[in-house]
């Protein structure tokens, strides 16, 4: 007679699956956030910004590493998860995520709307920290490779406050 396993452990994906997989979803939204950004437009050169605000070319040499560090965290842990569950949490969490991520440019460049790019990436910085929780609890060290994403989204989301209050 054989009975039915109620374990929900699985090996994890081989790594190059697990990084192959997270630095393509990673790829995908880099993209698609990049598709809709255009600093250089008249619209948003007569924006009102802070003095804080970093040059626009900052963005890229920031979001570089950032999204790899988000890929190798994704990757990372996905290989300590050996839960089915908590490891498809963990991918759906990072889509979200991710999606998010990409959203924020074609609502703040595209849609040419700080207030909805605003809520946009307060949603994302929930977003991180659901991330971070998740990943936390299977890889300490995937976690704190996402701590300065989620730094650098804070930063982003007071940017964009201030952007906001400055053109009403």
């Amino acid at each position: 007679m054989t009975f039915l396993s109620t374990s929900s452990d699985t090996p994890p994906p081989a790594a190059p699956l697990r990084y192959g997989g997270a630095a393509t979803a990673v790829a995908a939204a880099a993209v698609a956030g990049a598709r809709a950004t255009d600093p250089d437009s008249a619209w948003y050169r007569a924006l009102r910004t802070p003095d804080w605000q970093p040059p626009s070319w900052a963005f890229g040499a920031v979001w570089t590493p950032l999204y790899a560090t988000i890929a190798y965290a994704g990757g990372h842990a996905l290989g300590r998860t050996r839960d089915r569950r908590r490891r498809g949490a963990l991918v759906a969490g990072l889509a979200v995520n991710l999606a998010l991520n990409a959203g924020w440019n074609w609502l703040f460049f595209a849609r040419r709307s700080p207030a909805a790019a605003l809520a946009g990436t307060l949603l994302l910085d929930l977003s991180n920290a659901d991330l971070l929780r998740r990943t936390a609890r299977v890889d300490r060290t995937a976690a704190l490779a996402l701590a300065p994403y989620a730094a650098w989204c804070c930063f982003a989301t007071a940017l964009n406050a201030s952007i906001v209050r400055r053109n009403r």
